[in-house]
């Protein structure tokens, strides 16, 4: 298969070559040409999450050198499966998405990609992986890349704007992974990375990729656990499962979207923002309108220029009808606290900001009449925002213990003024020598 660009100026990539380049030369984003179409019975026989993705991901990898390995690809990149458990009233259940090595659900595409890009290295010069974060990419990417031979990680952070456990974890890695704490917000971090990806003789300079959700190996990923979870509901019950989707740059969101076009049996999708409202006064019938982000609770979410929605438009470019098929509500600061001390104290239930998100939108939703089997999308461990959650739940939230042992390690990150040319000077000098870059 091949795969365009959402703006229709550069040749279509095969999939390796897009994984590599994260961008295309035009600065759109690769698209695949067609989606396949499933029904809930080709994927018989696929009990587990490794191979249900390599069937849902088959199509997209025909023809392309990296095909004979999806099958290893999948088993690194989803060794572990998402519990989908019951959640408060009859019939809603949560779908968690964060018991990977970093715990958030940024897990899984970070570990996918890693995987196709290690698959396909030629072991010449390093590989320069450049992230923007709003708090839970850039340590799933810094994970799934650390001490990898032939990868350097980059990441750009907002200083201050996300919360001290995130922080410690992206820059705790060390060795070929080097973190960056921008003097801005991720809107600026996510230009910076832009620029960089976009920018022909910085490039040719430094071998460069993407791993934040404009990557083409972040977004396939994601569909793989919409259509597990589907597939499971669906033979327990033989119903279709609605998801509620917390959702900042849309990459995850939109992976449930494209699922369900795929023929998984998804019902209703519902898009939960937080204060940063562009998506749901789109939804509403606005005008599309990004600006600069705020900062919330809900920090991993703080996006003012979705990066997606330019992948959205692509597959709905009728407005009316793409808001036809989704809905999205804004969630402010107030209804997350409010979640998240009721959750515990109604449900037992100990929710992350972001969690929170969904978790409200779907108790506004029944109100307003939705019917059927619906499921929230838990995107990070509680324990990751201890300064939110814990005087929420009156007490601490114990911590996993991959996300022990990170917290354990020394932490360093370099601060750095949101400037085109300093990160480019920056990406031309290469990391700082040390024992831990492996080339």
């Amino acid at each position: 298969m091949k795969f365009p660009s959402t703006r229709g100026l550069a040749a279509p990539a095969g999939l390796g070559e897009a994984l590599a380049a994260g961008l295309a030369p035009d600065g759109g984003l690769y698209v695949p040409e067609a989606l396949p179409r499933f029904s809930p019975s080709d994927f018989d026989g696929q009990d587990d999450l490794p191979s249900v993705a390599a069937h849902l991901l088959r199509p997209f990898f025909s023809g392309d050198p990296l095909a004979g390995a999806l099958d290893a690809i999948c088993r690194e990149a989803f060794a572990v499966e998402p519990p989908l458990r019951g959640f408060g009233a009859a019939g809603d259940l949560v779908l968690e998405l964060f018991h990977g090595p970093t715990a958030a659900f940024k897990d899984y595409g970070a570990r996918f990609l890693a995987a196709c890009l290690a698959a396909q290295s030629s072991g010449d010069a390093p590989l320069t992986i450049l992230v923007a974060t709003s708090g839970d990419t850039g340590a799933a990417v810094a994970a799934a890349f650390h001490r990898r031979p032939g990868f350097r990680v980059v990441i750009l952070y907002p200083d201050g704007r996300v919360s001290p456990r995130q922080a410690h974890q992206l820059g705790c890695f060390g060795d070929n992974v080097q973190a960056l704490r921008v003097q801005g917000s991720f809107d600026d971090c996510q230009r910076l990375a832009k620029a960089a990806l976009g920018d022909a003789a910085l490039r040719r300079d430094v071998p460069l990729s993407s791993a934040n959700s404009i990557s083409l190996g972040r977004l396939l990923p994601q569909m793989t656990y919409y259509a597990f979870a589907s597939l499971q509901h669906w033979r327990r019950h033989g119903r279709p499962l609605s998801f509620v989707v917390p959702t900042g740059n849309l990459g995850n969101g939109l992976a449930c979207l494209l699922a369900r076009r795929m023929g998984l049996p998804i019902g209703d999708i519902a898009l939960a923002s937080n204060a940063n409202a562009v998506l749901p006064e789109f939804f509403d019938g606005g005008d599309y309108r990004p600006r600069a982000s705020v900062a919330t609770l809900a920090n991993a979410m703080d996006v003012g220029a979705p990066s997606n929605f330019e992948r959205l438009s692509w597959l709905y470019p009728d407005p009316a009808q793409l808001r036809d098929v989704v809905r999205a509500a804004s969630v402010a600061d107030p209804q997350i606290e409010a979640t998240v001390r009721d959750a515990q104290v109604r449900l037992g239930e100990t929710l992350c900001p972001h969690t929170a998100t969904a978790a409200w939108l779907l108790g506004q939703l029944r109100a307003q009449g939705l019917a059927g089997d619906a499921c929230i999308v838990g995107t990070a461990h509680p324990a990751k925002f201890p300064e939110v959650v814990e005087p929420l739940v009156g007490g601490p939230v114990p911590l996993p213990e991959a996300l022990a042992a990170m917290l354990a390690r020394p932490s360093h990150a370099e601060p750095m003024a949101a400037d085109e040319a300093t990160l480019a000077a920056l990406l031309r000098r290469g990391p700082e020598p040390g024992p831990g870059f492996l080339r």
